[in-house]
């Protein structure tokens, strides 16, 4: 197990952002697979320990009740979150774990503070909550197409040129406020390329079981694919944090996706330095009087 933790830690590394001052996308390539070559019998193998060791992780993390963990994906469309979520998070027992979808808020989100709707559905001490799209849709989506900030209905004179700086401070603020409360913040963002993004739209197409998830305004947003991309770049790098780091994974190869995001999920869960709870005298007694008890009926039949 701790072989396997020394892997996942040195496999994250390269994707970690801790400190965006520095950051600039440009750094990271969508196609990288860390020098590995395709084989994906092997990596399915390699996946399904991680996922095995994921789970024994996460089990240690519910019996413990101290620490909530909080995995928050953001990408642009067809990028693999959903992949991402369902294979990593595979082996995970469900009673431990929530997952959230954000998409347009409803008229009553509307009508609260842009955290609003995410704090609703913040996990509870000793489970993992993940959210797909966040609070970061405020300073990505809203901040690309403004008409969404204007369906806000905020204040005329809180809408300046500031907005933007100040609702960073605000994440950067509830991010601190999280951590000093015991939840773990962890997040990703899944950086495709605007090459394989389409190959991906036109597979969705041309697979009738996947036209459900293909919309005319999917392609649409494709023509603001720099704004997005300035956006995610100064999304990272003015909300990266020790205590809250993002990964930019890169999402051209899914398999390598996967891997990338286990490694990062399995050494959060190991700084947790999580364990069993101790059973003390008195539980000890009450267990040798539940023995007791048991092996004192008499067998039926």
């Amino acid at each position: 197990m701790n072989k396997l933790v020394k892997k996942a830690r040195e496999f994250a590394k390269p994707f970690r952002v801790d400190d965006g001052r520095k950051f600039r996308l440009k750094d990271f390539d969508p196609g990288d697979t860390a020098g590995l070559k395709e084989d994906r019998q092997r990596s399915r193998d390699v996946l399904q320990q991680g996922v095995e060791l994921l789970a024994k992780m996460q089990d240690k993390l519910y019996a413990q009740d101290r620490w909530a963990v909080l995995l928050i994906f953001q990408a642009m469309d067809a990028a693999g979150k959903d992949g991402a979520i369902k294979h990593v998070m595979s082996g995970v027992n469900p009673q431990g774990c929530q997952v959230y979808s954000f998409k347009a808020p409803s008229a009553e989100e509307l009508d609260h503070d842009f955290l609003w709707r995410t704090s609703r559905c913040l996990p509870e001490r000793g489970r993992i909550g993940i959210f797909n799209r966040s609070y970061y849709e405020e300073v990505l989506a809203v901040r690309v197409h403004q008409e969404f900030l204007a369906a806000q209905k905020l204040p005329p004179q809180l809408v300046s040129k500031k907005i933007w700086k100040e609702r960073f401070a605000d994440i950067n603020a509830f991010e601190h406020y999280l951590a000093h409360n015991g939840v773990l913040v962890r997040k990703f963002y899944l950086h495709v390329s605007k090459g394989e993004q389409k190959k991906r739209f036109l597979e969705r197409l041309d697979n009738p079981d996947k036209n459900w998830k293909f919309s005319l305004a999917d392609a649409r947003e494709r023509g603001f694919w720099e704004d997005y991309q300035e956006a995610y770049e100064e999304m990272i790098r003015t909300t990266a944090a020790k205590h809250a780091p993002w990964y930019v994974v890169p999402a051209d190869n899914k398999w390598f996706t996967r891997l990338v995001v286990a490694a990062a999920v399995i050494e959060a869960l190991d700084s947790l330095n999580l364990s069993y709870p101790t059973v003390d005298e008195a539980k000890r007694k009450e267990l040798a009087a539940a023995r007791a008890v048991l092996e004192g009926e008499k067998t039926a039949g």
